[in-house]
């Protein structure tokens, strides 16, 4: 991975449904925090995974510290856009007022994304030195446990389409602001895949998207959930060679060794395709983890894989 993902300001995680983005974010958020960043993983769609993974108990829009160093947020566009009246008209009342107001419910929750721009809204204000709070203190690095693929584009798409239909005025203005910030250098990109066929094709045709939509290069691949490769082939030919001879147990585990370097085989099959055609983007790998459950003690050992890759 280039080293330079860790130096942005903004991180969006991505990649297929299933393919462990949650980890991933989590995993990376952590190894900022052992660089001595102070890191913030961001949620949207009020997921709250990686807190109840820690806690049995979600966060909500909270900044809550979940690990020395590494923070947590379930965004709510609710809470985002209460947030954001209260920064503008500078008066809780009337911000309130204007909430209670049922035209302004009507406009908002009729106007398409404006939930998905609330939502970039507060990502952006989490990323920024100055915080609209005062007293809120900024982070080095904030980490956005995206939505799959498609639906993470859109996210990321949604301030610039906000800012082309406004033509004038503060929302203008403002989904400018943003949209600028997301597609300058200060923000990064991480697809997550699986080293299987349909993942695999789903990163480059997000990879193409990505570029062709938004101008935006991606920073990095991480494939997870990678098998070791227990066995050489004339080792696995040995064990296929014995025919079923000796115990059920035996011949039971014999199988399961196969099927596990078989496996293992199609996936590194996936790897190298992946890498050859990702050209110069950066592809590491972190391994599967026999776990029943994933928690801090799983995505520090992630976390140590992505340090020696950084």
């Amino acid at each position: 991975m280039s080293s330079s993902l860790l130096d942005k300001r903004l991180v969006f995680v991505t990649g297929k449904g299933g393919v462990g983005r949650t980890t991933v974010a989590a995993a990376l958020g952590l190894a900022a925090a052992r660089r001595g960043k102070r890191a913030i993983v961001c949620e949207v769609a009020q997921q709250e995974r990686v807190s109840r993974a820690l806690g049995g108990v979600g966060v909500g829009f909270e900044e809550t510290e979940l690990a020395p160093g590494l923070w947590a947020i379930s965004v709510d566009p609710q809470r985002a856009m209460e947030e954001y009246l209260r920064d503008r008209i500078g008066s809780r009342r009337l911000s309130e007022l204007v909430l209670e107001n049922r035209l302004f419910q009507y406009l908002t929750a009729a106007t398409p994304g404006m939930r998905e721009l609330l939502t970039m809204g507060k990502v952006w204000e989490l990323a920024q030195l100055e915080r609209r709070t005062p007293e809120a203190a900024p982070y080095d690095i904030v980490i956005v446990d995206a939505p799959a693929t498609g639906h993470g584009l859109g996210i990321m798409r949604t301030p610039r389409t906000f800012r082309d239909v406004a033509r004038v005025g503060p929302i203008r203005r403002q989904a400018d602001i943003i949209h600028s910030f997301v597609t300058g250098p200060k923000t990064g990109v991480l697809c997550v895949a699986r080293p299987e066929e349909m993942p695999v094709n789903e990163t480059l045709q997000f990879r193409r998207a990505l570029e062709a939509d938004m101008g935006i290069a991606l920073d990095a691949v991480a494939v997870n959930a990678l098998y070791p490769e227990r066995f050489s082939a004339a080792e696995a030919a040995r064990i296929e060679s014995l025919d079923g001879r000796g115990s059920v147990a035996a011949r039971t585990a014999l199988e399961a060794a196969l099927g596990e370097h078989a496996r293992a085989r199609t996936q590194r099959s996936q790897l190298r395709r992946l890498r050859r055609e990702t050209d110069d983007v950066p592809v590491l790998t972190l391994p599967f983890l026999f776990t029943p459950s994933v928690g801090l003690t799983e995505w520090g050992r992630l976390a140590a894989e992505l340090e020696r890759s950084l």
